[in-house]
């Protein structure tokens, strides 16, 4: 059969088919997905000035706790040192092991200072990285810790930083990135207006300190605030030089972590004992603790519910913050009905209740304590009102009445004293000729319609998707063994000395469908981590790269994400970052 008629006939037959019967099940998985990621990236003002306001360089301490919160795994972090040029940067890496957030931690240890600051490159890069590298249904954020000041080189007008930094905020904005600033003011001279406009116009929150100590506090801060959860103090102590006990309530089944922060500024010693009263090994696979200069985390993953006690001795009389950060498997659900007729001055009810892993929960104890309220926003007037609503055993229910003909849009909100979740959002029109509701997307019972109406159809196209399966199959199967045409120049330095070995000549036809770099290394071990970047034969004698790995490319001294394939066309030369050893690869495709 011929490729063009494969590829023009069947594979779009496929596609429908194939659409047709996922979509409606991604999106009963994405309403019930309750595991909220991140995509944080994390710039830091590595400028000479920030020697007096970050003496000991506690900003890379709150750095390492942010990446100690994040979850085990699935939250993705990347990490900017910024001056007034980008003096070191790693790409967004998805965190799936304790190695992954070791790796970042010692990327941070590596940072150094520089002479100059530009705040709008560690913005733009910031929105670049992020862009680049972010994921569908992860949450984006930026933390950028600075004093505000700029100290330009005389090559570099403030003008064209302005501009920069516009255009950034602008591209951060259009893309629902929200900027959480942190002003370090030790010296007195913070210039609070370029960070608080920089969180403002994102919808991000600007914290000062005069004090590098407060900075870890701050970060758990910005945590909890981006996914709704709140910060609990518990009972901080002046440390004795003996074991003090402080209790850790785990309220219910519901809790999918238990961030435990311990802060001071010597080292300590913990212990754990569960509700049972069974002292639990630290770490272990339920588990996990970290420690640095200025933090201790323990991380307890699916805690039973119940009082737990923390043990914690510390130096004598330091004194010790301890705080607490649930991560919750909990979302609203709003009841709303799929068509309703409204007027001006009707009243329309509200039911919701709250959800845990798709189910709807049956723990009466996580309505005990909550509030809950209406946010309605008149679209007109772009004015919200918050409604108080009524919190029972049963769930929750009230009611709104819709005074003007406006188009509104509703949203429950609830409230304890560790977390805060919303609902998806519900608009309603009492305009004349438009009085219907329009539920979020993912709506059960239209979901329930269209997979029962697809498992209808689902023998007719059965045959086809087989039939197109295999056509599909035999294109990639000669797509594997396509050959490469031309070689890579191949050169290494280290970047501690500044050693470059001689450029060595690859040639690719010996390969079929794809090289790994780590091939073309001669499968050194040091270079393990260029397993996951691949070449692959592209149209036209060129080829294509993919990068799996954390390794950061540039190109023309522009980094480039490269996780869906760059084109590599004759005399391209890119340059390889590694982040395992200090060392660089340089790689020019010839024909």
């Amino acid at each position: 059969m011929n490729n063009n008629i494969i590829k023009g006939r069947l594979l779009p037959m496929l596609l429908v088919i194939v659409l047709l019967f996922t979509q409606p099940l991604a999106m009963t998985v994405a309403a019930t997905n309750s595991d909220t990621k991140i995509d944080a990236v994390l710039s830091v003002d590595v400028s000479s000035s920030m020697d007096k306001s970050d003496v000991n360089k506690i900003s890379y301490e709150a750095m390492k706790l942010f990446v100690d919160m994040a979850s085990v795994q699935g939250d993705k972090i990347g990490i900017i040192a910024y001056t007034d040029q980008i003096l070191r940067e790693k790409a967004l890496l998805k965190i799936n092991s304790a190695q992954d957030k070791k790796d970042l931690k010692t990327f941070i240890d590596q940072l150094t200072r520089g002479p100059y600051t530009d705040i709008a490159v560690g913005v733009s890069e910031a929105v670049k990285v992020l862009e680049s590298g972010r994921e569908q249904g992860h949450v984006p954020m930026i933390v950028l810790l600075s004093d505000g000041n700029n100290s330009l080189n005389t090559g570099k007008k403030q003008e064209q930083s302005d501009k920069e930094l516009e255009q950034a905020l602008q591209q951060a904005k259009a893309n629902g990135i929200p900027i959480y600033t942190i002003g370090l003011n030790a010296d007195g001279k913070l210039n609070k207006s370029v960070l608080e406009r920089i969180s403002s116009e994102t919808n991000g929150k600007m914290f000062e300190t005069s004090s590098a100590d407060d900075l870890p506090q701050i970060l758990s801060e910005i945590y909890a605030s981006h996914l709704k959860l709140k910060v609990v103090p518990l009972t901080g102590f002046t440390a004795s030089g003996a074991f003090q006990e402080v209790k850790v309530n785990i309220p219910n089944s519901s809790v999918l972590e238990a961030n435990i922060s311990i802060m001071s500024n010597k080292p300590v010693e913990v212990k754990l004992v569960d509700p049972v009263g069974v002292e639990q090994k630290i770490p272990s696979d339920q588990i996990v603790y970290s420690a640095s200069n200025a933090y201790s985390l323990v991380k307890i993953l699916k805690p039973t519910q119940g009082e737990w006690t923390l043990k914690v001795k510390g130096v004598p009389q330091e004194k010790i913050d301890i705080n607490l950060i649930y991560n919750y498997d909990l979302q609203v659900s709003m009841e709303v009905p799929s068509s309703i007729s409204v007027k001006p001055g009707d009243t329309v009810p509200i039911k919701a209740h709250l959800e845990s892993n798709g189910q709807k929960v049956t723990d009466t104890e996580l309505y005990k304590n909550a509030k809950a309220s209406l946010l309605v926003t008149d679209l007109d007037t772009k004015k919200t009102e918050e409604i108080p609503l009524t919190v029972s055993d049963q769930g929750i229910t009230g009611s709104v009445k819709l005074a003007e003909a406006h188009e509104y849009d509703l949203k429950v909100k609830v409230e304890d004293t560790n977390y805060v979740r919303e609902s998806q959002s519900v608009k309603i029109s009492a305009k004349p000729g438009g009085a219907t509701t329009t539920p979020a997307p993912g709506n059960k019972a239209d979901e329930a319609k269209d997979v029962n109406w697809i498992a209808r159809i689902g023998w007719i196209v059965g045959a086809v998707v087989l039939l197109a399966a295999a056509c599909v199959g035999f294109i990639f199967w000669k797509k594997a063994n396509k050959g490469f045409f031309g070689q890579m120049i191949v050169e290494i330095k280290d970047e501690d000395t500044g050693e470059r070995t001689t450029p060595q000549y690859k040639k690719l036809n010996g390969f079929k469908g794809q090289c790994q770099l780590h091939q073309l290394l001669q499968m050194a071990p040091e270079f393990a981590e260029t397993k996951q970047i691949v070449f692959k034969p592209g149209a036209g004698d060129t080829v294509v790269l993919y990068n799996q790995s954390s390794c950061v490319i540039e190109k023309g001294g522009r980094v480039f994400d490269a996780t869906q394939g760059k084109q590599l066309n004759n005399k391209d030369r890119i340059r390889i970052t590694l982040q395992n050893v200090n060392k660089s690869i340089t790689i020019e495709y010839i024909k």
